[in-house]
């Protein structure tokens, strides 16, 4: 806990800061605000969102400035260390709990007076809360986790296309016989959580924590079988092991045409239909998946995540800012987002403005299904003590991956890394 507790006493730190200084990138006196973010694919929505509130607000000019991941999240500590954070900010899952739990950012809990709110998901909602259970940022996306083939591969091996009744032995039989047919990799099932085994976890009906986050669920039975047959999927000649990862990511595997399918998030597709143009035709989209024989459930499960848009708590009294932040939620808003296609808004009745941004293309991915995932996904796992356990998490499970562990010892090494962190944590 001692980094955690380092970072968290430098954001409260610059919490007491923010008291004293000015905040923001822009001068809100005169209608200039800031408005900052990570994913340059989504610029122009952004920017469309920008132009359509200066066009309702003539005298507020939104700046969109945008960063690479990392460069963001170093940026932001150091804006929040030195009271000058963007108007307007992207706030992830992995970071809203350090923040929102350490004062940063502006409690919205209460801004809207409709019922706006009842149009997102529990998800969306839950991915915008501090431990207080309060709300700090608007709910800006959804996604879901989608199973991405090569259809060629597919057709030269004489394998049906995935769909809605394929389980987790329909994924392996395919990979076999491409392997098989083609030489090309089936499956590759990268050593990730939310694009691996995440899913097949929560569609055993396991668990990586519990409702109330007080526990792991590494030493559940149905972890545990997902995690032996994910993890063994590696064993098989038709999936790359974990150190061709560490040098070549699945997508670039797969658009390279080495291998027949990988996990990919909705985020990604947009970007993909467009950076790889030669490829158009070739490849397509599924649902997950399911497990063939659930410890409990029917065997669908896919992970969602979602960010929002915050702001400094410096904020919390500033009308434009905060009218802004509050337009950013509203069903004009979302429906412009959604329509740029390198996100599904989330709020709920635009999804069909994601689906058809993709129109664009001469041929036509199954995006649908990415929506129709909705009906079963699960929250992305995440508590106050995961910038603890995260790394510690991934170091584990590639000791299993090199045989340096047995799966046995090693999960029950992971279950004790989480649940040490939680009680720490509890602790103080």
């Amino acid at each position: 806990m001692k980094n955690v507790k380092r970072t968290l006493t430098a954001l409260l730190a610059a919490g007491m800061t923010l008291s004293l200084a000015a905040c923001g990138g822009g001068n809100k006196a005169d209608g200039n605000l800031t408005m900052q973010i990570w994913d340059n694919s989504q610029r122009d929505a952004m920017q469309a969102l920008a132009d359509a509130y200066h066009e309702k607000n003539p005298d507020v000019t939104i700046e969109v400035q945008v960063t690479s991941w990392d460069e963001y999240w170093t940026k932001l500590e150091a804006a929040a260390g030195a009271g000058n954070l963007p108007d307007v900010f992207w706030m992830h899952t992995n970071y809203i709990l350090t923040y929102a739990d350490n004062g940063m950012l502006a409690d919205v809990t209460d801004i809207y007076d409709d019922d706006t709110y009842s149009h997102y998901s529990e998800v969306s909602i839950a991915n915008t809360m501090g431990s207080d259970g309060r709300m700090y940022g608007i709910p800006k996306d959804k996604d879901t986790v989608c199973l991405v083939y090569n259809k060629e591969m597919f057709d030269a091996a004489g394998v049906s296309y995935p769909d809605d009744t394929w389980t987790w032995d329909d994924l392996t039989a395919a990979s076999a016989q491409i392997y098989e047919k083609t030489g090309k990799y089936g499956y590759m099932a990268y050593a990730d959580d939310q694009l691996g085994y995440w899913n097949f976890v929560y569609q055993n009906g396991g668990y990586i924590l519990n409702e109330d986050k007080t526990a792991a669920g590494f030493d559940q039975p149905a972890t545990i079988e997902a995690m032996e047959f994910y993890i063994g999927l590696q064993d098989n000649d038709w999936c790359p092991d974990q150190k061709y990862f560490a040098e070549t990511a699945p997508g670039n595997a797969f658009f390279s045409e080495q291998g027949a399918m990988f996990l990919e998030g909705t985020w990604n597709l947009l970007s993909e239909m467009k950076n790889y143009p030669d490829m158009q035709g070739k490849w397509d989209v599924a649902v997950l998946p399911k497990a063939p024989n659930p410890v409990s459930g029917d065997g669908r499960a896919t992970i969602s995540n979602g960010l929002c848009y915050a702001t400094s708590a410096k904020n919390q009294d500033n009308a434009i800012v905060m009218d802004f932040l509050k337009w950013l939620g509203t069903e004009e808003a979302q429906q412009i987002h959604s329509s740029y296609g390198a996100a599904i808004s989330g709020y709920e009745g635009c999804e069909d403005e994601w689906v058809a941004a993709f129109d664009q293309f001469d041929y036509k991915l199954n995006v649908q299904a990415c929506i129709d995932m909705f009906d079963y996904s699960v929250q992305s796992v995440n508590d106050a003590t995961r910038p603890v356990w995260k790394s510690k998490v991934t170091d584990e499970l590639l000791k299993i991956y090199s045989g340096e562990l047995t799966v046995t010892d090693g999960l029950a090494s992971i279950n004790n890394i989480i649940n040490t962190a939680i009680a720490d944590g509890a602790a103080g």
